[in-house]
């Protein structure tokens, strides 16, 4: 059953996913051309780390809305965050325990799409 009032709020979220997409897509086209494909998995996989967990956090987020559901609302908000840090954490440990990276360029990516939702504010408008 769809409920109306998370519309708008899952079509801000896929917004936001989208905008961290296309900043990793490219991070690795940019890093892909200046150092190599080596260099520009580590651009995949840092963006993979940011990009997963929110995916997950957004399901968990907006599965209840409502007055009637203030309870649901606030306790799925709260599973979603826990479920995103651990997973973020998991994947951070696996990204470099099975993946030979180049820290700068992982990290970077991982940062800029850990700040492309607030692009979305901007983009939003036009």
């Amino acid at each position: 059953m769809v409920n109306i009032l998370t519309k708008p709020g899952k079509k801000y979220a896929n917004l936001q996913l989208i905008m961290q997409l296309v900043v990793t897509l490219l991070s690795f086209v940019t890093v892909y051309f200046c150092w190599g494909f080596t260099a520009s998995q580590s651009a995949l996989a840092g963006g993979a780390v940011s990009i997963i967990p929110n995916i997950i956090f957004a399901q968990k987020a907006f599965k209840f809305a409502g007055a009637s559901a203030a309870k649901q609302v606030v306790d799925s908000f709260n599973k979603g965050v826990k479920i995103k840090m651990i997973l973020t954490a998991i994947l951070f440990v696996l990204c470099f325990k099975f993946l030979v990276l180049t820290p700068i360029v992982f990290f970077t990516t991982y940062s800029l799409t850990m700040v492309a939702p607030w692009l979305t504010a901007v983009v939003n408008k036009f």
